[in-house]
């Protein structure tokens, strides 16, 4: 397969390190040309046209695999990496958000069970001192993809029998077929985190990988009803958000 020509530019001699040079221009022509899964040039092509050395090319193409702009395949080459999607920073289902992007949303269950939550969690929901909640764990999928890990905990005063229902479909549409409830209101918190063992095997990614962590603590009628974090793939995911020079409201911490 005949590699696709890398946007036109020169590498020169300045103040500016080559390398640096050269990411700049193999950047626009990921950003502005090549569809994801195209492959590059080769190391050894790149450098004959940039008249740089291998070591140059290799600096510049590491800096665009750290950055997320593309990928390496053993034994295959090093193609552009998927376009990162936006995180909604409002509520929506998994389900509806990849249906609006026009992926098709799937979902695995791997583990459901009654148990009582650990203190944070318990707190989160407003649960008694060993009073038991539903456990709940799924893999969200978008084209075949997995996209991100799920594990909450869910009161089970407003949703009885709530494992009983088909929890491979969207969890907000069977809450509300169910039980005519909608989550009105959440609070989220978001850090990053290396992906573990077990997280990096489910999302098909490798031990270490960058991750976005979502806690959520969502409310149905005034009181807390689902307490969920998601670990959504940093390959994948990107965070926007709007910022205004106004000071926030004192709305206490998250539990």
């Amino acid at each position: 397969m005949v590699a696709p020509d890398v946007a036109a530019g020169q590498v020169v001699d300045g103040p500016t390190p080559k390398h640096a040079q050269l990411r700049e221009i193999l950047r626009r022509s990921i950003e502005g040309e090549l569809p994801p899964g195209s492959p590059i040039p080769s190391e050894r092509e790149l450098a004959q046209r940039y008249a740089v050395s291998r070591l140059t090319v290799r600096s510049a193409i590491g800096r665009l695999v750290e950055e997320g702009l593309l990928t390496r395949a053993r034994g295959k080459g090093t193609f552009t990496a998927a376009r990162r999607m936006e995180l909604q920073l409002y509520l929506m289902s998994f389900t509806t958000d990849m249906r609006r992007r026009g992926l098709v949303p799937t979902t695995e269950v791997l583990a459901k069970s009654v148990e009582i939550p650990p203190s944070p969690h318990a707190g989160a929901l407003g649960l008694a001192d060993g009073q038991p909640a539903y456990r709940l764990a799924r893999l969200r999928l978008a084209d075949g993809v997995p996209l991100a890990l799920e594990r909450g905990w869910y009161h089970p005063g407003p949703l009885p029998g709530l494992l009983d229902k088909d929890l491979t479909k969207s969890l907000y549409e069977q809450v509300a077929q169910h039980y005519d409830l909608r989550f009105e209101h959440a609070r989220q918190t978001v850090w990053a985190e290396a992906a573990d063992r077990e997280t990096a095997r489910l999302l098909g990614i490798r031990t270490g990988d960058p991750l976005l962590v979502f806690r959520r603590i969502s409310t149905t009628r005034g009181e807390p009803v689902e307490d969920i974090t998601s670990w959504y793939r940093g390959d994948r995911y990107q965070v926007s958000m709007q910022l205004d020079p106004t000071l926030p409201a004192d709305n206490g911490g998250m539990p």
